[in-house]
């Protein structure tokens, strides 16, 4: 078994006895429960079983961004669910490709903050944490989530850091997208979390941004991405399938697979889509 470097702990350490690291149990701020007759929201949220999910995963495991988008064409979506570029891989494993992530959307929305404190002490920073700007999402990550986290504009919030990344990946997360930004990069690319984002950030999130929203529509790098749709992200970027549609996408995709992945499908499934079939030129 191979430690963490022992910069990891110190770093981690000094988190702890700052009081910089939230508690993660605690990490629960209150929700809205009821829908105020004056607003109204026109995207429905709807929920998928986790053997549907797994179904639907399994059709995608061959691919790539660049076999999505094809099949995505092939189907009449062009230029649909292609990420920004500027959203891209933190690490990439050109040996083993264990960057490349396949998952179900699970979306967060943090906002930039219109409040302000005297100071950040210890008392006022955990507050935050818990009750203002917490990661209430750790409630619905799931086994082949993909956290995608819309905070864009909330500046130098590092909403995503070495500590609670891995908590989310113990619940089951397998990758992470955000348009915004995220800090501790050096112990994410040491662990192998697979992470796409936009930039760096460097400041706690208590004073700079709120959580908006769970499991709502977000917008990352241009694109829609609502809970449960099909996240697939590897060197090339992120593209996003609409759940609706994406078996029909795979079913689209599987023709595009390059040469070494045909040969790992053709050994085990036992199939071979490519084959020439009699009378075929």
């Amino acid at each position: 078994m191979v430690s963490a470097p022992k910069s990891t702990w110190v770093f981690t350490s000094a988190l702890v006895m700052s009081g910089f690291l939230p508690c993660r149990a605690a990490a629960q701020q209150p929700a809205e429960t009821a829908i105020p007759d004056k607003v109204r929201l026109f995207i429905p949220y709807k929920d998928y079983t986790q053997e549907d999910n797994k179904r639907i995963l399994e059709m995608y495991k061959w691919l790539r961004v660049a076999d999505v988008s094809d099949g995505m064409d092939v189907v009449g979506l062009q230029n649909i669910g292609l990420v920004d570029p500027e959203v891209h891989a933190l690490w990439k494993d050109t040996e083993k490709f264990t960057h490349r992530t396949v998952g179900i959307a699970v979306t967060a929305r943090y906002v930039p903050t219109n409040r302000r404190e005297p100071q950040m002490d210890n008392k006022t920073i955990s507050r935050w944490y818990s009750t203002i700007t917490s990661e209430a999402f750790m409630k619905v990550l799931f086994p082949g989530a993909v956290l995608v986290i819309d905070a864009m504009d909330d500046g130098e919030s590092r909403s995503i850091g070495s500590s609670n990344i891995l908590s989310w990946k113990k619940l089951g997360m397998v990758g992470l997208v955000t348009g915004g930004g995220l800090a501790d990069t050096d112990e994410i690319i040491y662990h192998k979390v697979p992470v796409w984002f936009r930039r760096l950030a460097r400041g706690i999130r208590p004073g700079r941004n709120e959580l908006e929203s769970v499991n709502r529509p977000v917008t990352v790098g241009g694109v829609l991405v609502r809970p449960g749709d099909v996240v697939v992200a590897d060197g090339d970027g992120v593209v996003v399938v609409p759940r609706e549609r994406a078996e029909e996408v795979a079913k689209a995709a599987l023709p595009f697979l390059d040469n070494i992945t045909r040969e790992r499908y053709i050994k085990e499934t036992g199939q071979n889509p490519w084959a020439k079939k009699p009378g075929g030129e």
